[in-house]
């Protein structure tokens, strides 16, 4: 099955990657950007060895409203950009999705923050 995210639709010649869920690889299509971050977000989660929920909206033609999938160390993820290089690092935004992480609806894809504080590859 293939779904992809509402707000994170492919916009401007973004490139568009794919998040695998679980053995049966349930693919969520998301712009390499976002995927970058949240990335980031799930690897710092599950290297604590917490589990959470992870909440997005689907998009319009798929009618199905939003998904939900539950983020355990023992689910395979397999993250796959369709461009090459690594985006740079807004850490507000990865902050951000961490925070929502800890709530009782878990995580949840919340739009970029508009004051980037990006950082380069270079600079990790």
């Amino acid at each position: 099955m293939r779904v992809q995210a509402s707000t994170l639709e492919r916009q401007g010649g973004k490139h568009l990657g794919t998040l695998f869920y679980g053995s049966d690889r349930y693919a969520i299509d998301l712009d390499d950007r976002t995927l970058a971050h949240l990335q980031l977000a799930i690897v710092t989660k599950l290297r604590r060895h917490e589990s959470f929920s992870l909440t997005w909206r689907d998009d319009q033609p798929s009618g199905q409203g939003r998904s939900v999938i539950w983020v355990h160390e023992s689910i395979p993820l397999h993250f796959v950009y369709a461009g090459s290089r690594m985006p740079a690092v807004n850490r507000a935004w990865v902050t951000d999705l961490l925070e929502t992480a800890s709530t009782t609806v878990g995580m949840r894809l919340v739009p970029e923050p508009t004051e980037a504080a990006a950082v380069t590859e270079d600079d990790r």
